[in-house]
């Protein structure tokens, strides 16, 4: 009968005639032997391999027995390799209390004597090879920090004049202060107001909300994308992963005491931020003012030379936009070639008088720390091409060309294109010890110019600054502008003369007429620029103006108003933005903006900025805190809200000693 069978018979022939056979259906018991010892040899070179991937070479994490257990029980328990008895439980206890105790109070006193030894001896062996930081867990977020080892390092650092820090057994080299009686209040600083500690407490509950769904969504991206739980790609950085809320943030993190997350963010800084191979175009004033100004304020605040010399090999990568005919940089720069070049939009390639007016704090402060005049040098360029040049009325147009070195379109505006250069004006002479005259000449002038031509008073009574296009005043006030009132009034109280009662009266009022904007909304978080007609007063109009970007501005006057005027009007407006916040912006994975603030239940933007950290959060919790806190009297603000120090009144402003 023919086989059906699909499989091939094999068969044996002898002499052409077939041999019956028989199947075998089990192993011979020396198959069965050498089948046991290959599958054994190979459990043994696959389990032995495993003690030789990097994470477990000497010089990464030690060669010690209980490293290498303590790496196995963290791959988690697929290896079914059990615990030790009660190893932690002897470990805690020994290093505690000098006595082991396993269930019964009858041990040998000379075993305990000798497993306290070794393990000593481990913990020692472990603390020494330790030397890469592991990236922090992102599913696993830490309850709100109260550890101050890094800062109370710090200040035994201070008191013996050492220069070296000793940190999970990495050096960190510092710059120690200029000697001093007393040394400026950098964290804590509670208020005596028990209200006041009370509101402080939730923004510092706020900003951990904010960092650690950074941290688990989004962690190394520039933004949160807290609805999508991923970063965002869309921000001034693009999709490159620059950190940006980690720079930018930083500092914010060490003045509320987050010391844990300060020193997660200073590690990534040290082992992660690059710009080399960045081939693209990125804003030279952005990069400034977040990641420049960022660094120096962390530098300033720790002595850290890390933060000192990325701060420098940042600035470095943004010298190329300087080498224009007149010195006036452009607006972009490309990383990795050095192309630079302006927005094609901005008045035939001008160059944009915000963003070429706000690098003076952070690039004096650089040359002084690094000894490197270059820095101080490109600005004072820019500072004489102003000084020399015709102003109109006055005023400074928002667009210059860098090529030319004259004036593009005749717009002039207090909010977005203008309004940092003024800013700038003012606190470079204050962060000179107002040795810098010129500054605040140009700063005294600008402003009678400003407010003659461009502040008018609406029919309900509320201050603006308008637009001024070509002599056409455009009756509207951008978000950004709200930062003129708190800036009025440090001008006012920093100069006593003729002018200081008129100009911290407009501070009081243009404060007042933003906060109008907010509580005139459903939401009473401001839009993005309000109008002023016969019909509405600081209202929304377009559709594209009624977006709360999460945005400091107006916050940022509340504080500058509180700390000089000490009106608890201030304090209370900014515990009802703290509260629209958690009502509208607030969502179980961190903060959005929002696309219309007039509506009940408006739709998120889905971003959370890198700014709500550095400045909108940093300026509520000094709103609430005591003003001994990063005192105006030793810190100015850059205008992204990172304090730098004052020259010769703070001695954190270490200054670099040839």
């Amino acid at each position: 009968m023919a086989t059906t069978s699909i499989l091939p018979i094999h068969q044996r022939f002898l002499n052409g005639a077939p041999v019956p056979s028989s199947v075998r259906r089990s192993f011979r018991p020396r198959e069965k032997y050498l089948i046991l010892l290959v599958f054994l040899t190979f459990c043994l070179v696959c389990f032995g391999a495993f003690f030789f991937l990097p994470e477990f070479k000497s010089g990464v994490a030690g060669n010690s027995v209980y490293t290498v257990y303590k790496q196995i029980q963290k791959a988690g328990p697929d290896l079914l390799i059990p615990a030790p008895p009660h190893m932690d439980e002897f470990s805690d206890n020994v290093g505690k209390l000098g006595v082991y105790r396993h269930g019964s109070d009858n041990v040998d006193p000379h075993r305990i004597e000798d497993r306290a030894k070794l393990f000593a001896k481990i913990e020692e062996d472990l603390e020494k090879n330790q030397k890469v930081l592991e990236r922090p867990d992102n599913s696993i977020v830490k309850p709100i920090s109260s550890s101050t080892k890094l800062v109370e390092t710090q200040q035994k650092q201070f008191e013996i004049g050492d220069n070296v820090i000793e940190d999970s057994g990495v050096k960190i080299v510092t710059v120690p202060p200029n000697y001093s009686d007393r040394y400026p209040v950098t964290f804590k600083g509670e208020d005596a107001d028990e209200k006041a500690r009370f509101r402080r407490n939730k923004v510092l509950q706020m900003t951990k909300h904010a960092w650690d769904n950074y941290v688990r969504y989004a962690w190394a991206k520039n933004e949160l994308r807290p609805l999508s739980k991923r970063g965002h790609t869309g921000s001034i950085f693009g999709a490159a992963s620059l950190g940006a809320t980690i720079v930018d943030g930083l500092d914010t993190l060490y003045i509320m005491g987050l010391h844990d997350e300060f020193k997660q963010g200073r590690d990534w800084i040290q082992n992660n931020l690059h710009f080399d191979d960045l081939n693209g175009d990125f804003s030279v004033f952005e990069t400034n003012i977040r990641y420049v100004g960022g660094l120096l304020t962390c530098f300033a605040l720790t002595g850290d030379v890390m933060f000192r010399d990325k701060a420098d090999y940042i600035a470095k990568k943004l010298l190329p936009a300087f080498q224009t005919p007149t010195g006036i940089p452009n607006a972009l720069i490309n990383f990795k070639t050095g192309a630079s070049k302006n927005y094609a939009w901005a008045s035939g390639g001008a160059s944009i008088l915000s963003e070429f007016g706000t690098l003076h704090l952070e690039f004096t402060y650089l040359s002084d720390v690094t000894g490197n005049p270059v820095y101080r040098e490109k600005v004072d360029t820019i500072r004489s091409v102003l000084q020399n040049m015709d102003k109109p009325k006055g005023l400074y147009p928002n667009y210059l060309n860098p090529k030319t070195g004259k004036w593009g379109q005749h717009h002039m505006s207090m909010g977005a294109l203008g309004d940092s250069f003024y800013e700038y004006l003012l606190k470079a002479w204050i962060q000179s010890a107002k040795q810098d005259h010129e500054a605040r000449e140009m700063y005294d002038s600008a402003m009678d110019a400003a407010i003659h031509h461009m502040l008018h008073k609406s029919n309900g009574g509320l201050l603006y600054f308008s637009d001024l296009k070509f002599d056409r005043l455009e009756h509207k006030m951008d978000h950004l502008a709200c930062f003129s009132g708190g800036l009025l009034a440090l001008g006012a109280t920093t100069l006593r003369n003729a002018m200081s009662p008129r100009h911290m009266e407009i501070a009081k009022g243009l404060t007042k007429t933003c906060h109008e904007s907010y509580i005139r909304t459903n939401t009473k978080l401001g839009p993005e620029s309000f109008k002023f007609t016969d019909a509405v007063e600081a209202k929304a109009v377009r559709t594209n103006d009624k977006y709360y970007l999460l945005r400091p501005e107006v916050i940022e006057s509340y504080f500058y108003l509180w700390r000089l005027t000490k009106d608890q009007k201030y304090r209370d407006w900014g515990w009802e933005a703290v509260q629209a916040l958690e009502k509208h912006c607030r969502t179980p994975t961190g903060y959005s903006g929002l696309k219309n603030v007039y509506q009940d239940e408006p739709v998120k933007d889905d971003v959370q900025q890198s700014f709500f950290l550095a400045e909108t959060l940093k300026y509520l919790y000094l709103l609430f805190s005591d003003d001994s806190l990063m005192s105006l009297e030793e810190w100015v603000y850059n205008t992204e809200a990172h304090p730098l120090p004052i020259k010769g009144v703070n001695p954190y402003y270490r200054e670099h000693q040839p």
